[in-house]
């Protein structure tokens, strides 16, 4: 992942209301949601609500697919894969590891 993509995808997940819309998509999985569905769950109204898919979709971290008359949005897991690879690409030295999720430190 280049770090231009990189600094796209955190800039567009660095915003409250966004970070908020896509961990909704990410827990709906492979299904997917559509606006009505995410703004009915998060009490965002539709106009923000298509300002901040659009600036997910600007950093490839959402999909939209059209069914029917329905827009369904879904979280890009292999970009959010590739952005936490990128992230821990140089944890521990270099070597596998795995994050011990009651500690804020690698297992190394």
């Amino acid at each position: 992942m280049e770090s231009s993509a990189v600094v796209r995808s955190l800039a567009a997940l660095a915003q409250a209301s966004r970070l908020q819309i896509f961990k909704a998509m990410v827990q709906a999985g492979p299904a997917g949601l559509t606006p009505g569905d995410l703004s009915e769950r998060l009490g965002v109204a539709a106009n923000t609500l298509s300002f901040h898919l659009k600036e997910l979709m600007h950093a490839e971290l959402v999909t939209q697919e059209r069914a029917g008359r329905r827009l369904i949005y879904r979280a890009e897991f292999g970009r959010m894969q590739e952005l936490l690879a990128y992230l821990s690409d140089n944890c521990c030295q270099g070597s596998a590891c795995a994050v011990n999720a009651g500690q804020l430190q690698p297992l190394c």
